[in-house]
């Protein structure tokens, strides 16, 4: 036996906009995987590594490589050619000195009097 599917066309939830069946665009745009983000993300990738050569670091997961507060120690040094303000761990094998370690990077920026434009919620 052989199964016709059949949709009713007075159905409530079908107005005959093929759109409505698409996500709209504002989410796709905001998406996990939405074009632009891999774009942009690849872009500052690569304009970090072009940077932290000189210190012979590179950077793959912007995420997970500055997780530990490290390498983007090392990208504030060599953007600003100074030396951070306090102490930070050389070695950050726990969650609280690696925090500890991103702390004195945004304490850095603070100091210096540079302000981060365009980052909130959106990526956490």
């Amino acid at each position: 036996v052989e199964k016709i599917n059949i949709s009713n066309p007075h159905d409530a939830t079908d107005f005959g906009d093929e759109e409505d069946d698409e996500m709209p665009a504002t989410e796709k745009d905001l998406a996990e995987d939405a074009p632009w983000k891999k774009i942009q993300q690849n872009t500052f990738t690569r304009w970090c590594n072009e940077h932290l050569k000189c210190v012979n670091k590179t950077i793959t997961d912007l995420q997970r490589d500055f997780s530990d507060g490290l390498k983007l120690i090392s990208l504030l040094e060599v953007l600003s050619q100074k030396k951070m303000y306090r102490k930070h761990h050389t070695r950050p094998n726990f969650r609280q000195m690696k925090l500890e370690n991103v702390s004195v990077a945004l304490e850095f920026l603070d100091r210096e009097h540079i302000k981060l434009v365009s980052i909130g919620e959106l990526l956490c």
